[in-house]
C-alpha cells in the first residue's frame, strides 16, 4: 500500500504567534475531520511569546523544517520490506519475483542496512561459483541448504554454523571421488549422491560436512548410525542430483550474494540534487534510504522522481511567495487561509483560498471549526485566543474587527481565560529581549515584500518600553544594513511597537535615494517616530509603499 500523502500546514518563513497557532489549530481540525496526514510545520525559530503560549497550554509546537528544497524524504518509498542477511538467496530471489522488483534491500537482524540484492549482483556471484577455473567457495549452513531444497533433514549437526561450501556431485567411480575429495577440506564438503553406498560410506568415514541424498534416496540404517557418530549431517532431497546441486548454490545467505558497494545509501534529508547522480550510477537506478544509525527506512528510485512528491502544502497567515519557505514552488498548494493583502503567488490548479479582512488568521480558523460543527479542544481554544490577542495587541490594533472581538469572547468563555490578564501575560512574554542579538530580533518576525520589482523587508517587535531597543540603535542599524545588502533590497526596517502607548518607532537602513524621499518624522539618524501606528500590514506597509512610489516617480 502506498504511503499516505502528508499535508504540511505552514505559515511564513519567520513565523509569529498567529502563524504558528493557526498552523497547529488547523492541523488539529484536519485530524478531527479524518485527515490524519496533516502536519503543522514552521520554518523559523519560535519567538519567546510563541514558546510561552505553546508551553503554557501544553500544545506540541509545529515541527521545524528549514526549507522545502526537494529532498529524498518527499519522494522516497517507505513501504519497503527488506530481507534479512541470513535469508537464503533462493528465498530472497523468490521474494523479488513475487514483488515484481529487480532489487531488494538486505538488512541485519536489527534492521541495519547491509547491501542491495539485484539480479546483476547475484548472477555475477553465481557465475564465479560455477566457473571451474576460479572454484569460488560460498558461505552457507545446513539449515539454509535444508530450507532451499525443501529437504528432509535426517541428521543435523552445527546447523546454524556458516561454512565455506564446496559441492561435489558424485557420478564417477569411487576412486575418482576419493581423489576429488582429497583436494578439499572434508568439513567444507557437501556430497550429492543417490544410491551409491560406497560413496556414502567413504564420505562418512572422511567426516564431510553433509551428505545430500538426491531423488529421495534413503540412507541404510548402519550408515546412518556411522554418520551420527561422525557428526555428518544427512539430508534427503526430492530433486535429482543436478537440480539439487544447483539449488544448494542458492542456499547462500542473501548478504553474501548482494551488492555492498554500488548502491550508496542516502538519508531522508539529503537533497534530490545530491541523490540524482548517485541514482544514475546505481544498478537498477535504486538507492536505499537510511537514518542516522544506518537503519533502513525506505528506498528511492528514478521512477519515484517522476511522480508527485508525497507532500502537499496549506499556507496560513500569508500568501506571498517571498515570505514562504524556500522551494515551496515544487509542491502542490491545496489551500491558503490568510488575512493579509493579496500577493504574487500563482498556482497550477484551483485551490481553496480564504482571505478575510480580520485582525488575525486565528479568527478565521475558529470560524472553520464552527463551519464544520467541530467542538474546539480546550487547549487549542486557549492558543487560538492567545493568537488573536497577540496579533491584535490585545484587541487594540487598527486591524481589529468586531469578528475578532466576538471570537475572543467566545474563546474566553469556553476556556475560562480572562482576556485582559492573558493579553498582558503574552505581551510581557514577547517583549523580553534578554541577551538576544539584533540579528535574532530582526529575523524573529521579518516579512519580505516586493512592490513593483522593489524588494524591502519589515520586521516587528512589540515591547512595553522602547528604551532598551532604541539604546541599541547602532547595533540594529548595522544589522539592518547587512540584511539589506544580502537581499539587494531598497531598505530593511524594524518596527518597534509600544503596546502601552500604542505607538511605534522605526529603524531603517536604506539606499541613499530612498532615504532622501522618505517623508516621516525623524527622531535621529535612521530612526523615525510613527505616532499612532501599530499595524505593520494595515498602516506601515501602505505608508512605505507610497514612499516607494515617490522614489520611482522622482525625476
Amino acid at each position: 500500500m502506498p504511503e499516505k500523502r502528508k499535508i504540511y500546514i505552514m505559515g511564513h518563513r519567520n513565523p509569529d504567534t498567529d502563524s504558528c497557532v493557526s498552523a497547529a489549530a488547523y492541523a488539529r481540525l484536519k485530524h478531527l475531520l479524518g485527515e490524519t496526514g496533516a502536519v503543522a510545520v514552521r520554518g523559523g525559530k519560535l519567538s519567546p511569546q510563541t514558546e510561552y503560549i505553546f508551553e503554557r497550554f501544553a500544545v506540541p509546537v509545529p515541527q521545524y523544517i528549514p526549507d522545502m528544497i526537494p529532498k529524498v524524504a518527499y519522494y522516497m518509498n517507505r513501504n519497503v520490506t527488506p530481507v534479512r542477511g541470513n535469508t537464503s538467496l533462493w528465498k530472497a530471489v523468490s521474494e523479488m519475483e513475487a514483488r515484481k522488483t529487480k532489487v531488494i534491500p538486505v538488512v541485519e537482524e536489527d534492521g541495519t542496512y547491509c547491501s542491495m540484492l539485484n539480479y546483476n549482483a547475484f548472477a555475477h556471484n553465481i557465475l564465479n561459483i560455477l566457473n571451474p577455473e576460479t572454484a569460488t567457495l560460498f558461505s552457507t549452513n545446513i539449515n539454509l541448504i535444508t530450507e532451499t531444497l525443501n529437504a528432509q533433514q535426517v541428521l543435523g549437526f552445527k546447523t546454524e554454523e556458516l561454512f565455506k561450501c564446496v559441492i561435489i556431485v558424485v557420478s564417477d567411480s569411487i576412486e575418482t571421488f576419493r581423489k576429488t575429495l582429497s583436494l578439499h577440506m572434508p568439513e567444507n564438503a557437501v556430497i550429492i549422491t543417490a544410491d551409491r553406498r560406497d560413496v556414502q560410506e567413504y564420505s562418512i568415514e572422511s567426516g564431510v560436512r553433509a551428505i545430500v541424498l538426491s531423488s529421495g534416496t534413503v540412507l541404510d540404517k548402519d550408515l546412518r548410525e556411522k554418520a551420527e557418530k561422525k557428526g555428518v549431517s544427512v539430508l534427503i532431497s526430492p530433486y535429482r542430483s543436478a537440480e539439487t546441486a544447483m539449488l544448494v548454490m542458492y542456499s547462500a545467505p542473501a548478504s553474501e550474494m548482494a551488492d555492498k558497494t554500488a548502491h550508496k545509501p542516502v538519508k531522508a534529508l539529503d537533497t534530490i540534487r545530491y541523490a540524482r547522480p548517485l541514482l544514475r550510477e546505481s544498478p537498477n537506478r535504486t538507492l536505499p534510504v537510511v537514518d542516522d544509525n544506518n537503519k533502513l527506512i525506505g528506498a528511492i528510485s528514478e521512477s519515484d522522481l517522476l511522480g508527485e512528491p508525497n507532500v502537499n502544502i496549506i499556507l496560513v497567515d500569508h500568501n506571498e511567495l517571498s515570505q514562504a519557505l524556500e522551494g515551496i514552488e515544487n509542491y502542490t498548494l491545496l489551500e491558503i487561509i490568510d488575512h493579509h493583502r493579496l500577493g504574487n503567488l500563482n498556482t497550477r490548479d484551483p485551490i481553496t483560498f480564504i482571505n478575510r479582512p480580520v485582525g488575525a488568521t486565528c479568527t478565521i480558523i475558529v470560524s472553520l471549526y464552527k463551519l464544520n460543527r467541530i467542538p474546539i479542544p480546550k487547549n487549542i481554544a486557549s492558543i487560538l485566543l492567545a493568537g488573536i490577542l497577540a496579533d491584535t495587541l490585545v484587541l487594540q490594533s487598527a486591524t481589529v474587527t468586531e469578528e475578532d472581538k466576538d471570537t475572543a469572547l467566545f474563546l474566553s468563555n469556553i476556556t475560562n481565560l480572562d482576556i485582559e490578564k492573558l493579553g498582558a501575560e503574552i505581551i510581557s512574554a514577547g517583549n523580553k529581549l534578554g541577551n538576544r542579538t539584533a540579528e535574532e530580533i530582526i529575523r524573529q518576525d521579518m516579512k519580505e515584500y516586493n512592490e513593483a520589482n522593489t524588494i524591502f523587508t519589515i520586521s516587528q517587535i512589540e515591547v512595553e518600553s522602547t528604551e532598551e531597543i532604541l539604546a541599541r540603535k547602532d547595533e540594529f542599524l548595522q544589522e539592518l544594513e547587512i540584511e539589506r545588502r544580502s537581499r539587494e533590497a531598497v531598505f530593511c526596517a524594524i518596527m518597534i511597537t509600544d503596546v502601552i502607548k500604542l505607538t511605534s518607532y522605526m529603524m531603517i537602513a536604506g539606499k541613499n535615494e530612498f532615504m532622501q524621499v522618505l517623508d516621516l518624522p525623524p527622531k535621529e539618524a535612521g530612526v523615525f517616530f510613527l505616532r499612532g501606528i501599530v499595524s505593520r500590514k494595515k498602516q506601515l506597509v501602505p505608508l512605505l509603499s507610497e514612499q516607494i512610489e515617490k522614489l520611482q516617480t522622482a525625476p
